[in-house]
């Protein structure tokens, strides 16, 4: 397991989300299960990327999405397709994760998936949910402050005073999201399962967040399990601080981009 810590470039701010610009020059076309963005310079036969949204399992903005989904577009060349699960607590477990997998099933590969927060635990569960059953899996997968343990037993949750998540907000959502299935099993809940055979993953996360050791636990048991791991640890940053700088004039938020594009392009 290769882990790096870095370091908030000069000049760099973490803005909030007020004054971010949700304007895109291409068009966020509908299709079903969700949204297809594709920018200028993606490559009409790259592979897709599938973007797995967070939102605490029940919540979505599109225009931070569709804004999100063009950058990472620009970024690897690649057409980005932005699943609009089913939420909770009309839907719960295991609705949104059915949704991921039929979403993955439909894109023609090879395909690369970038999920943040609740959506990590999503795409980890629809990993093991793939390898299960035998069915091909991603070239690549990147988490960024993914949700990994539903039991809420890290021990960041409760040692990360500046995030504004917490064990409250967490047990709400994720109780709602689970309606009644087991916190300490997968796929649901994706640290607790098989990691071996897994694709690549990239797991990037705030070096000050409560999530913090849902991405260190589940890197270090995957790294055991023979998956090739790469975490990557943003010093002095909180949950899903990532979303917030996707500004190419941001210097944090430039290095970001460059990240995910020698990702995709790889």
């Amino acid at each position: 397991m290769v882990v790096t810590v870095v370091p908030m470039p000069r000049g760099a701010t973490v803005p909030d989300f007020g004054g971010l610009s949700f304007e895109i020059p291409v068009e966020a076309v509908a299709v079903p299960g969700g949204v297809l963005v594709t920018a200028e310079n993606a490559a009409p036969g790259a592979g897709p990327l599938l973007y797995v949204h967070g939102g605490g399992f029940e919540h979505r903005n599109p225009p931070l999405m569709n804004r999100a989904a063009y950058l990472f577009s620009k970024a690897t060349g690649r057409p980005v397709f932005v699943v609009h699960y089913r939420l909770a607590p009309g839907d719960p477990y295991p609705a949104a994760l059915e949704d991921v997998l039929t979403a993955y099933r439909n894109l023609a590969g090879p395909v690369y998936v970038l999920a943040e927060s609740s959506g990590g635990a999503l795409a980890l569960g629809a990993l093991l949910r793939l390898k299960a059953d035998g069915e091909e899996l991603p070239a690549g997968v990147m988490t960024w402050s993914a949700v990994t343990d539903l039991a809420i037993t890290g021990g960041s949750v409760d040692d990360s005073p500046r995030d504004p998540v917490g064990r409250e907000l967490l047990t709400h959502l994720i109780g709602q999201y689970l309606g009644g299935a087991a916190a300490d099993e997968a796929p649901q809940s994706p640290l607790y399962g098989d990691l071996s055979g897994l694709p690549p993953l990239v797991m990037a996360v705030g070096g000050a967040e409560a999530l913090r050791d849902d991405t260190l636990r589940f890197a270090e048991k995957a790294d055991a399990a023979g998956t090739e791991v790469r975490v990557e640890i943003y010093e002095d940053m909180v949950h899903v601080f990532q979303t917030a700088i996707f500004e190419e004039d941001n210097p944090l938020g430039r290095e970001l981009l460059d990240r995910i594009a020698r990702w995709g392009r790889s």
